[in-house]
């Protein structure tokens, strides 16, 4: 898994580059976005892994989900995957690619889960305590997890803040059984 997410950072930061040099970022996210909504059918990618059906005609079944669309220069990429048998990579690429210009722009996403559904108030009050805590913008995407029973786990990146009340009691049961209160 590592190494197919190293390569799908490869490929993004090389549209990035291109993109930056264009000035054509939005078009590239929009463009690979789109593409990568054609892995969303399972019949459509089992057609794009397929390696007997010809790369000319999965990349017109790319373009033609992605609603005929896609730039010359997306088309290329996506064409390049196919032909290196690393269509299923296109996903990753864009997720990539995403993660680059949310950087790029200073802008840190930021998925919460609750037990209950966050209030207005709740959702501002958590977003600006992450924004001091990465200075940064903070986009919040928020899911309900009634597992968590009680408080919020943070996913900020690479980092994860679990303050639900179930962390709290399997780190005190770890403790219990650990000797170590």
């Amino acid at each position: 898994m590592a190494e197919r997410g190293s390569s799908a950072r490869r490929y993004a930061e090389a549209a990035w580059e291109i993109a930056l040099r264009d000035g054509t970022a939005d078009a590239w996210l929009g463009d690979l976005h789109r593409a990568a909504a054609a892995f969303t059918e399972p019949r459509v990618a089992e057609i794009l892994r397929n390696p007997t059906v010809p790369v000319d005609e999965r990349r017109r079944l790319v373009e033609g989900v992605a609603g005929g669309r896609l730039s010359a220069r997306s088309l290329n990429l996506v064409t390049l995957l196919l032909q290196r048998g690393r269509i299923e990579l296109l996903p990753q690429v864009a997720a990539e690619l995403q993660r680059l210009a949310d950087r790029n722009a200073g802008v840190t996403r930021a998925f919460v889960t609750s037990a209950s559904a966050l209030s207005a108030d709740e959702r501002r009050r958590l977003t600006d305590r992450l924004a001091q805590l990465t200075g940064g913008t903070v986009e919040l995407t928020t899911q309900v997890d009634p597992g968590i029973l009680g408080g919020v786990v943070v996913r900020l990146g690479d980092r994860m803040i679990d303050g639900s009340v179930r962390g709290r009691l399997e780190r005190l049961r770890s403790q219990l059984v650990s000797g170590a209160l």
